[in-house]
């Protein structure tokens, strides 16, 4: 950043000077006078040139450094927002924000100094007239005022149109992901030209704030170029009327005519001005995600215990809903609990925050008698391990995927987590084994949850949460995982969301939900007398048929 404001302040300096050297030149040529000048005029000119590659590569530099900066910085702040981020930043808003916004606002330092550094000359160009001829400088100061004015009337329009154009933008690109996701569902509903028409929906409104922006610049350019014209004409006019009386030289003539175009001419302005303008509009979309409060952590060691989580009073709330409603609840270290309940009672609430992926709107989570938001981050990320029902899985190799931590475990911790979460078998058959490319290995549903699975395994967690991951898993996978957390894992505080009958009769303890409250908790065989709660796991009858044979019956999900 020093070298680019040091190129556009001694650029700046030599435009200024340029126009006197050469009119010193060429009264040197005339008078008969020595050469020095004309020399002098020459390096100015050669070092313009090289001033200007410079420039550029300063420039350049300073750019791709601040906009690295910038996403780097963005980045770590949207993922320390919390789960819910995503929710009011869809991907694809977020990749222009942190793309094509990021580019535009990592300018703005690089345009400010230019946009100071190129009034230099037009200030330097006034004093120099004033030193020629004070009218000289009088008739240029005459039209200054209308300028400032409409450079300002010019950044006002141009700040507004720029900002609605990158919304828009930045909504088009959410679409854009969210079809690209969804492609496989598009396709088979056959909806395909339906969605383009949904993704290009507001294309127009895009075209209309691009060609105002467009507009607002030809505009600008117009009103120079009707005024900077009468200005320099009547430069060169007086300036004519004083070389005739005898009162400056030729040379003199020739630096006021250079300087009137320096001190008029918004050509050197007007592109910085423009740049600002975008880099404005960039930056205010990235300073609305870097001024959402982050989730903040505690500075507090790991505590003494087992395990043990407590709900004290949790409540969360979505909108007037509320998804979990005063719960108090006990999960006793070193247990194997189920989780269970109908879709929509809070299974997947309860369980984000007994892991802190989310805060509660009213009370607290403690682990082993501490409040989870006293603990810091790196402390609860090793205290507390999850698995979910469709991992993200991130690393070069498989390998890479289930070490994936803020510990790095050993390669035998891996291939012992690959192998109790029953992913060894087809892991071994890849043509590297653990070594191979995780881009390059197509995963089935099922076997990127092991995977999955294999990541939270191969950590020793104190807690451990289980969100749904039997979804993809076959009946036999499912048995052997749970053999997995009653046998080898038993050490470890299991939490375990539980949609089959099966995993919730080989719990110690069942947390029963139903619309947000705890129902019961009690022991599998206790509840099973409770019609209700077998209905949970029970197929879903449905309505008699006309013929008086009941219909076929769907299990739950």
């Amino acid at each position: 950043m020093i070298a680019a404001g040091f190129t556009v302040v001694v650029l700046a300096v030599l435009d200024t000077a340029l126009p006197a050297v050469l009119g010193r030149a060429v009264d040197s040529i005339f008078g008969n006078a020595p050469a020095a000048w004309v020399f002098a005029a020459a390096g100015m000119v050669a070092g313009l040139a090289a001033m200007d590659a410079a420039d550029d590569l300063a420039v350049g530099f300073a750019t791709a450094r601040s906009t690295a900066w910038l996403r780097r910085e963005l980045l770590r702040h949207f993922v320390r927002l919390g789960v819910s981020a995503p929710e009011r930043y869809p991907p694809g808003d977020l990749a222009s924000r942190m793309v094509g916004n990021a580019t535009q606002a990592g300018r703005a330092a690089v345009d400010i100094v230019r946009a100071v550094a190129n009034l230099l000359p037009a200030l330097g160009a006034i004093v120099a007239l004033g030193l020629i001829d004070p009218w000289l400088c009088l008739v240029v100061g005459a039209g200054m005022p209308l300028l400032v004015v409409l450079l300002r009337a010019f950044v006002r329009d141009a700040s507004g149109l720029a900002a609605r154009y990158l919304e828009v933008q930045g909504a088009i690109a959410a679409r854009l992901a969210g079809a690209i996701a969804g492609a496989r569902t598009i396709a088979a509903s056959g909806t395909i030209h339906r969605e383009t028409d949904r993704v290009l929906a507001e294309l127009p409104q895009l075209h209309h704030e691009g060609l105002g922006l467009w507009r607002a610049q030809a505009r600008i350019m117009t009103q120079q170029g009707l005024l900077v014209p009468l200005l320099e004409v009547a430069v060169l006019a007086l300036a004519g009327v004083e070389l005739a009386r005898g009162h400056i030289t030729p040379g003199a003539l020739l630096a006021a005519a250079q300087y009137a175009i320096l001190a008029t001419s918004l050509t050197s302005v007007l592109p910085s001005l423009t740049r600002l303008v975008r880099a404005r509009a960039g930056a205010a979309r990235a300073w609305e995600v870097m001024r959402e409060p982050t989730v903040a952590h505690g500075a507090g060691a790991a505590p003494r215990g087992d395990g043990r989580i407590e709900f004290r009073g949790v409540t969360v709330r979505a909108g007037d809903r509320a998804l979990l409603d005063h719960v108090d609840l006990v999960i006793p270290g070193g247990a194997l609990t189920a989780i269970v309940g109908r879709s929509g009672s809070g299974k997947s609430v309860l369980t984000g925050l007994a892991g802190r992926l989310a805060d509660p709107d009213e009370g607290q989570v403690l682990l082993d008698g501490t409040a989870l938001r006293e603990l810091g981050h790196d402390t609860l990320r090793e205290l507390i391990g999850y698995a979910f029902e469709r991992p993200a899985l991130f690393g070069d190799t498989i390998g890479d995927a289930i070490a994936f931590g803020v510990s790095t475990p050993s390669p035998g911790a891996v291939a012992q987590a690959a192998r109790r979460a029953d992913a060894d078998g087809f892991v071994e058959r890849l043509p590297q084994g653990c070594a191979n490319p995780l881009a390059a290995t197509p995963l089935s549903g099922g076997e990127a949850q092991r995977l999955g699975l294999a990541r939270a395994f191969a950590h020793p967690a104190r807690v451990l949460i289980l969100d749904d991951v039997a979804a993809s898993l076959d009946t036999v996978t499912d048995f052997r995982i749970t053999s997995v957390l009653t046998t080898a894992l038993a050490g470890r505080t299991r939490i375990v969301v539980a949609h089959r009958v099966s995993t919730a009769s080989r719990a110690d303890m069942v947390v029963w939900l139903h619309e947000g409250r705890v129902r019961a908790v009690a022991p599998h065989p206790e509840l099973w007398r409770d019609a209700g709660y077998r209905a949970i796991f029970e197929p879903a009858r449905l309505a008699p048929h006309p013929n008086g044979h009941r219909r076929g019956a769907r299990t739950a999900a």
